[in-house]
């Protein structure tokens, strides 16, 4: 299939790629007229060849002319209006420079080639199931474009290279000429000069100031060129990398799983390969400077300054795309991030944004923990450890899905070291063990076109056998982390919390519910958004009343959900979180029998109970609980049959069931009669433990 009819299947967002490629220098609409001619001729060679650029220039006024016949007589007064006038505009613009135009065209047809190369490599991928990974924002819309500039500006670069060496050779062949003739040496002896030779040298002294007026425009824009590719590669490190280290951060810690790869890696890729471009091409002016050179010669003062910024860009962009891919997980939690205890197992996958296949089983890397670091070694206490298991593996692209360079270490575990007399590296501890971070850092040389560069990259902080850090490595950005730890804002907090839950169940928290965590961590209050929230009151410090922290008793809850009640939580059926006194102002208006489910605030292990509306002899409204639930219960029964079966004695001594319409008006049975064994009721009935629980004051 032609290539422009291939462009015009590609989806709306390849689409409008290919629409900034062409403008009036080149329209798309002559694209569009004469696509099988376009695509049959040799532009590159035309580009650097006069003769043939003029030839084929000709020819292709010659088929403008051929279309418009077709267009005249079809009576399309539109396009022949159209082409014609682009006609005159292209005759006025590059008849007399052919080379111009077959250079755009080239480069035209290069980008359609890459573009059709990234959709396809994208659909291979699986990337266009899945929307989260294509969505591309109007800041990385401008990157990309920044992106295609520099690459256009770099093919432009090189044929102003070509231009330059012919214009050298010339000079060059002409000088040598003249000199082996005697006719530089009679002028320098002060003899006098034939006409002829006046001409020559005058020719000579034209060719030389074109050369260097070409050299000059040459490292003018070799200049501004690496400046332009600075300021991409501070919008795609700081901006852009720095974007997805802080995805990749909140995912460990059940945010938006959002960390795909795949785009940045293109980026990094196609700023790499015009950055080895631009220094190959400044290696040729070094090479063209040792042949000719001459007083002022421009390469002399700048070449030096030019290949130092370029060497710096490609070895800073080399470091930073070298990148974490997949942190360590919780076996039993996937969605948190990896509580490293000694002894068990953990793995982890490194990454190379830099897709040169070059560099395929050519990268050796190295995985070792807290590597010279003066942070772990300013925290009194600290224990120190040795990675076990395969701490070396070599980079390839078999290990990945879409052939980047990468290397996963499975099956690491880390071993304490030990002092000769069997005690601890550190004897005089001020941190308890379960309050270590480390670091663990991957390691690996890249030698690449004469260049040794030095990669290292640090796994986010890990924890040592401490799980109540979890929600506030949203916070946590180094290893002093126990000694000051951060603050946070409820904002922030919330968001995190909400997160806990929504990454293992399909439901996260409501505004109320988080309103009411608000109150038991923080006190009643007007407005809790700005609030500071310091990491002992969060994690350390007991609650009011309480003999456990507010994250102990959270955690041991979503604990509870995801094991015992998820189903009911998921369909929204568990209140969960609310203050008494909204509690008793949304249940005192309801019949009796309606009940709510939430999360008991005495359990520390995570409790559940219900709470139901009752009238007493008088008519009077009285608002019951019954002892929490915890785990040990929920192991014997489940939630749902003990709430289908809860039946309490009456007045006359008969056995009924308080709880007949879940809050607000949801009939018990369709909420939890398909979440119950069959055999259930009737246990329950018997006065099994369903029935043995204590009725408690609206207090639990």
């Amino acid at each position: 299939m032609a290539q422009w009819n291939q462009l015009q299947q590609l989806e709306t967002r390849y689409l409008e790629q290919l629409y900034h490629l062409y403008s009036d220098s080149f329209p798309m609409e002559l694209r569009q007229f004469l696509a099988p001619w376009i695509e049959s001729q040799d532009w590159a060679y035309a580009a650097n060849k006069e003769s043939h650029a003029t030839l084929v220039f000709h020819n292709l006024l010659g088929e403008i002319d051929q279309q418009y016949s077709r267009f005249l007589q079809e009576n399309n007064v539109l396009y022949q209006h159209n082409l014609r006038r682009i006609k005159q505009h292209l005759q006025s613009k590059y008849l007399e420079k052919p080379m111009d135009i077959a250079r755009i065209v080239a480069r035209c047809l290069w980008e359609e080639q890459r573009l059709l190369q990234t959709a396809t490599s994208a659909t291979q991928d699986g990337q266009a199931a899945h929307p989260t990974g294509t969505v591309v924002t109007e800041k990385q819309q401008i990157l990309e474009h920044n992106l295609q500039d520099i690459r256009k500006r770099v093919q432009d670069m090189e044929q102003k290279m070509k231009m330059l060496e012919n214009l050298q050779d010339d000079f060059d062949f002409n000088y040598k000429t003249l000199k082996s003739q005697g006719e530089l040496s009679q002028d320098l002896n002060g003899n006098s000069q034939a006409a002829a030779t006046r001409q020559k040298m005058a020719q000579l002294e034209q060719m030389l100031s074109a050369l260097d007026q070409l050299r000059r425009q040459i490292v003018t824009e070799m200049g501004g060129l690496l400046t332009a590719m600075d300021y991409v590669q501070k919008n795609l490190t700081d901006e852009e990398l720095a974007d997805w280290k802080r995805r990749q951060q909140i995912a460990c810690i059940g945010g938006p799983p959002n960390i795909c790869l795949d785009r940045l890696e293109t980026w990094i890729t196609s700023l790499a390969e015009s950055q080895l471009q631009i220094r190959q091409q400044i290696k040729k002016l070094e090479e063209l400077q040792q042949k000719v050179s001459y007083k002022g010669d421009p390469i002399i003062q700048h070449r030096p300054a030019l290949e130092e910024k370029i060497v710096d860009l490609f070895r800073n962009l080399m470091k930073s795309a070298f990148v974490v891919e997949r942190q360590p997980c919780m076996p039993m939690h996937p969605d948190r991030p990896l509580v490293i205890k000694t002894g068990v197992q953990f793995t982890n996958k490194v990454r190379l944004l830099v897709k040169f296949p070059e560099l395929n089983y050519q990268l050796k890397i190295k995985v070792c923990i807290d590597k010279e670091s003066g942070d772990v070694a300013a925290i009194r206490g600290s224990r120190k450890f040795n990675i076990l298991g395969t701490n070396t593996k070599v980079m390839n692209m078999e290990e990945s899905n879409n052939g980047s360079l990468s290397a996963e270490f499975k099956h690491l575990t880390l071993r304490e070291q030990r002092c000769g007399n069997g005690g601890r590296t550190n004897s005089d501890a001020s941190l308890i063990v379960t309050e270590e971070l480390h670091l663990i850092t991957f390691e690996t040389e890249v030698y690449h076109q004469g260049l040794k560069i030095d990669l290292e990259v640090i796994e986010s902080r890990k924890c040592v056998c401490f799980h109540n850090i979890l929600p506030w490595w949203f916070f946590a950005q180094n290893v002093n982390f126990f000694t000051k730890p951060p603050v946070g804002t409820w904002d922030q907090v919330a968001e995190v919390l909400s997160w806990q839950f929504s990454s293992t169940t399909k439901r996260g928290l409501t505004i109320e519910q988080l309103t009411t965590l608000a109150e038991k961590l923080l006190g009643p209050c007007v407005n809790y958004s700005g609030c500071q929230i310091t990491w002992a009151k969060f994690c350390k410090e007991n609650m009011a009343g309480k003999g456990f922290s507010f994250w102990v008793w959270l955690d041991n809850i979503i604990d509870l959900v995801k094991k015992y009640i998820l189903a009911l939580w998921n369909e929204g059926y568990i209140m969960g979180f609310i203050s008494k006194e909204r509690e008793r102002a949304i249940l005192s208006p309801k019949p009796p029998g309606t009940f709510l489910l939430r999360f008991s605030e005495s359990s520390k292990e995570g409790g559940i109970t219900f709470t139901w509306v009752e009238k007493d002899i008088s008519g009077k409204t009285q608002i019951q609980s019954v002892e929490p639930y915890t785990k040990q219960q929920l192991n014997s029964m489940s939630f749902a049959d003990i709430i289908m079966g809860y039946k309490i004695m009456d007045a006359t001594n008969i056995l009924v069931s308080p709880l007949v319409y879940l809050y607000p008006e949801i009939p018990k049975e369709e909420a939890f009669g398909k979440y119950c064994r069959p055999e259930a009721a009737p246990e329950a009935e018997m006065g099994g433990d369903s029935t043995s629980s204590k009725l408690l004051p609206c207090s639990s």
